[in-house]
């Protein structure tokens, strides 16, 4: 359950970086959307690793 919300947030992020590329004038989102998938993904990722 927890990694479908994850996946579905890196989706999200993902989505948001392309939009701000997509609309030059949006840089911030750009930069906004890549942390955040970074984040979400090193959570993911944790989440996984402990679960082992």
């Amino acid at each position: 359950m927890v990694l479908s919300i994850l996946g579905l947030l890196l989706l999200a992020w993902i989505v948001l970086t392309v939009i701000g590329w997509v609309v030059e004038g949006l840089f911030w989102l750009v930069v906004v959307g890549l942390v955040l998938l970074v984040v979400t993904a090193v959570l993911g990722w944790d989440r996984q690793r402990s679960r082992r």
